[in-house]
């Protein structure tokens, strides 16, 4: 058997590969550096520390404090108005109730008081228009009573024949006075208006009202209730039969429209003055 034949071994050698020799590490390479482990406890102060805080977080922070500081400040409060209302007598406890209600009272009428103004001013389409009106109605009446302006309205006219002169000034005046306490608003004697200030004298066999000099047949022409106005001068012992006794003749009549027309001329006082100036 000669070497040129080839045996199992040798047609093995022949199928294989050429053996490829290790490559050797390059030492130059650093080696990975291991990182230390962590513990629980050392992660979680890592992920607290250093706190990342967003815009949101910091504004529901702020609320929630300023809300528990005034729920502190309430309890803080009521627990000081209990400890002393506690402490408190009963009469002590009747008089602060009954003040509460006093005060409740007084603010209800005040409330609608309030109310009702209210709906004045928003029924009335013109304010301004209003409160003229107002002011004019007020001057007439203030103008009626100082006899600078003319009036009308039901009442009674007076009428005392005088043919003796037996009528003298006081008489008339305690006609003045008894009408005026039984409601006179307006009087009118002859051509003459009684206001206030309103004096009579005797004036030889005639009467002079406020300087005015007037003669008999006296007319007294009053505005107001006739039904209280006639009874006041036909009392027993009052005007009437007063004036009869004097033979005078007097004559009353009750109308539903007596005019009184006669004016005193507006005089400013000399020394008095409005407290408001």
């Amino acid at each position: 058997m000669s070497d040129k034949e080839e045996t199992p071994e040798n047609r093995l050698r022949k199928e294989l590969p050429e053996e490829v020799p290790a490559t050797e590490p390059d030492v130059t390479e650093a080696p990975e550096e291991k990182q230390p482990t962590l513990t629980g406890r050392q992660r979680l102060v890592k992920g607290l520390w250093p706190p990342r805080v967003t815009r949101a977080q910091l504004i529901v922070a702020v609320l929630l404090f300023g809300l528990g500081f005034g729920l502190a400040v309430q309890v803080a409060s009521n627990s000081n108005s209990d400890s002393a209302l506690r402490g408190a007598r009963q009469e002590d406890l009747v008089r602060i109730l009954d003040e509460l209600d006093d005060r409740t009272q007084r603010l209800e009428d005040e409330k609608q008081g309030l109310e009702k103004q209210r709906d004045e001013l928003e029924n009335s389409s013109d304010q301004a228009e209003e409160a003229r009106k107002q002011t004019v109605e007020k001057e007439k009446q203030l103008g009626i009573l100082a006899g600078t302006v003319a009036a009308q309205g039901p009442g009674i006219t007076m009428t005392i024949e005088d043919t003796k002169g037996t009528v003298q000034a006081d008489m008339l005046l305690d006609a003045i006075q008894e009408l005026r306490a039984a409601g006179a608003e307006a009087i009118q004697v002859n051509d003459v208006r009684v206001v206030a200030n309103t004096y009579l004298t005797d004036s030889g066999k005639s009467v002079s009202v406020d300087g005015n000099k007037i003669n008999a047949p006296f007319r007294f022409k009053v505005i107001g209730k006739p039904a209280d106005l006639e009874p006041a001068l036909n009392i027993p012992g009052g005007v009437v039969q007063t004036l009869e006794k004097e033979q005078a003749t007097v004559t009353v009549e009750r109308s539903n429209k007596i005019v009184v027309d006669a004016l005193r001329a507006a005089k400013r006082p000399d020394y008095a003055r409005s407290s408001s100036q």
